[in-house]
């Protein structure tokens, strides 16, 4: 049996993504099969709304916590953030839990959640517990003016919270004291302009996307050491000749990060050294449809077997089988989703 959360809860492994639709925000469910094809599976409200823009300027407005028993997802126009238990039955809503205006990204570490609020921008804090999202006192924390955050995210040890600015073009880190709240931020110059989206490897390398604006062909990536709330440059801007990239997700082992290109269809691969070095290995290594825009966010199953996209564009998932030397075959892809739709979390 595979190491991923396919979950003893569920029984099952599923892609979660949210439709973002202001009249009524509603988390689509697709169960996926041994081979990596999925099937809708259910759709559920949030109680909440989205902005109904297409491309949610975000990363982690979906996000599946950490044990696999919970989702969370952000409603960017109603300012909550809704909190979904998944069981046998498939997911349900708890409560939709007000943070602040705007929200379009949510981290969650062993229960406890930051929420990042865009409308007015800040951090706001909560535990996750029996009876849901719990507001964490005295954790709100403002942002820079002009800071256009794009994600919020944990360190794998839960000791350091990360955002990304792309309007000040930096990126901040807060130690995370026992308490779960945050002490005062480390402002890291980017390595290249705009900063979008970012994950961290087990071993704590931060690898962060840098759009440069969406200049045609200028797309990088670079990397950083993260140690108790201090961030280290290693790699400055390894450029991959795309444009507008945007989401990152890296694999299990650490030693892989994919990268989705929002203006040209393609997903490029790095590698990632032990010690955070990153090298492009393939700057298409994936193709959705090739010189359209759209894809966007993206999410491996928690074997690191199966990769998926969402493709606001085309309206649809891709999906791509993993190799043994990180590189990508395509599944197929699932159709019919609203041109709003954002956020992706595989299970």
């Amino acid at each position: 049996m595979s190491n991923e959360t396919v979950d003893v809860i569920t029984g099952v492994a599923a892609v979660y993504l949210q439709t973002n639709q202001a009249e009524r925000n509603t988390l689509l469910a697709f169960e996926r099969a041994a081979d990596g094809t999925l099937k809708q599976s259910g759709e559920y409200e949030t109680a909440g709304a989205g902005d109904g823009v297409a491309n949610l300027a975000s990363q982690g407005s979906v996000v599946l916590t950490g044990d696999g028993g919970h989702l969370l997802v952000t409603n960017a126009g109603s300012g909550e953030v809704s909190v979904f238990t998944l069981g046998a039955n498939g997911p349900t809503l708890e409560h939709a839990r007000r943070t602040g205006p705007a929200p379009k990204s949510a981290a969650e570490h062993a229960g406890l959640v930051y929420v990042l609020n865009t409308g007015d921008p800040s951090l706001t804090g909560f535990r996750l517990g029996i009876d849901g999202l719990e507001p964490l006192p005295d954790s709100t924390r403002p942002l820079a003016a002009g800071a256009d955050p794009a994600q919020v995210g944990f360190s794998p040890d839960g000791s350091t919270l990360i955002v990304t600015q792309r309007g000040t073009n930096s990126i901040v880190a807060y130690p995370v004291d026992q308490a779960g709240l945050l002490g005062d931020p480390q402002v890291q110059p980017s390595s290249g302009p705009t900063p979008y989206g970012f994950a961290v490897t087990r071993d704590g390398v931060l690898v962060v996307t840098e759009a440069f604006g969406a200049q045609t062909g200028k797309a990088a990536a670079s990397s950083y050491t993260v140690h108790g709330g201090h961030l280290t440059p290693v790699s400055r801007s390894i450029g991959n000749g795309r444009t507008a990239i945007c989401w990152a997700v890296t694999t299990p082992d650490g030693r892989q990060a994919f990268a989705t290109n929002f203006a040209d269809g393609a997903v490029s691969r790095y590698a990632v050294a032990s010690d955070g070095t990153l090298e492009l290995a393939d700057a298409a290594a994936g193709r959705a449809i090739d010189g359209e825009r759209g894809l966007r966010d993206a999410d491996l199953s928690r074997d690191g077997r199966f990769l998926y996209a969402l493709n606001s564009g085309a309206r649809c998932v891709f999906g791509w089988a993993v190799d043994d030397d990180g590189s990508l075959s395509p599944i197929s892809s699932w159709n019919g989703l609203p041109d709003t739709a954002a956020g992706l979390a595989a299970g």
